[in-house]
């Protein structure tokens, strides 16, 4: 699909997206954030894609950071230009850039951590809403011994994950950890062997497709992202009213009853694309960086 430094594979309702520089251990560029969001673009807008799937290239790394040497010899962390306005967009963080677009996908994302996950290649995984990790992964917020903070929005995705005490430590110590303290810390789900990791997200990817409604799904991901940063429960209330409303009304939900009825797997004809409720998106435009 004309990307340089991912790979985008789709098929049979499946789409994998690898970061694709094996050579420098998948390291995070300015290149591989727009390739990314442009994927992300191609994904949302498929309604054949029931979810997808992120792993690292080679046995090495799921992606070992912003790569500390870029080709095009641009600062690592930030852009060179001094800026008088902190508004300015030329000081948005790249990794943060990626991360909005994630939590706005409309598809269900899966992390496979093949490997080395450290800075953005790990925070550019909090938004994701299954994580997977091998037996040989490795994380690491390792910001504060780089001398900056934790980026890509992780100041609000990780301690909704694993707590803000996990949070502090991990961040505060800036150490590198491996899978079994990951699980242990809420930060993956499960961890395979390493010729097994794939298997099993596509295994998870494979029982979504094959099972749930994709308006159903795009609606649950985009209530359990957003609905509990409000500040009463009423606020849950009207959401779920509204979507249960107008998707019980729905032709996803007459199938959903019938294949129940007449036990046999469902075939809900109902298309992201197209059949999204009127209300969605119910928190109106995203804020701007400002």
């Amino acid at each position: 699909m004309g990307y340089s430094q991912i790979a985008l594979d789709i098929g049979e309702g499946i789409a994998t997206l690898t970061l694709n520089r094996p050579e420098k251990m998948n390291a995070f560029t300015g290149t591989m954030m727009n390739e990314i969001i442009d994927a992300m673009d191609r994904t949302d807008a498929d309604d054949s894609v029931r979810a997808v799937i992120f792993t690292g290239a080679g046995e090495r790394a799921f992606c070992a950071g912003a790569d500390l040497t870029p080709d095009d010899g641009r600062a690592v962390f930030s852009d060179s230009s001094p800026v008088e306005d902190l508004s300015d967009p030329r000081v948005r963080d790249g990794g943060g850039k990626l991360t909005l677009r994630l939590y706005q996908s409309k598809k269900p994302l899966i992390s496979a951590c093949n490997g080395a996950a450290v800075g953005v290649g790990v925070t550019m995984q909090l938004p994701m809403d299954i994580r997977l990790a091998s037996e040989n992964a490795r994380y690491g917020f390792v910001f504060a011994r780089r001398g900056i903070v934790p980026e890509a929005c992780s100041s609000w995705f990780l301690p909704r994950i694993v707590g803000v005490g996990q949070a502090l430590e991990w961040c505060m110590t800036g150490r590198i950890f491996d899978a079994q303290e990951a699980l242990r810390g809420g930060l993956v789900r499960s961890v395979h062997p390493a010729g097994e990791l794939i298997d099993a997200a596509r295994g998870l990817a494979r029982e979504i497709a094959d099972n749930t409604s994709a308006v159903s799904v795009a609606m649950t991901r985009a209530m359990l992202w957003r609905v509990p940063s409000g500040d009463h429960p009423m606020t849950a209330h009207k959401v779920d009213s509204r979507a249960i409303y107008r998707l019980s009304k729905g032709v996803d939900a007459k199938e959903g009853v019938q294949s129940f009825l007449e036990k046999r797997a469902p075939a809900f004809p109902g298309r992201v694309s197209a059949d999204m409720p009127d209300f969605y998106p119910w928190w109106g435009e995203e804020p701007p960086y400002a």
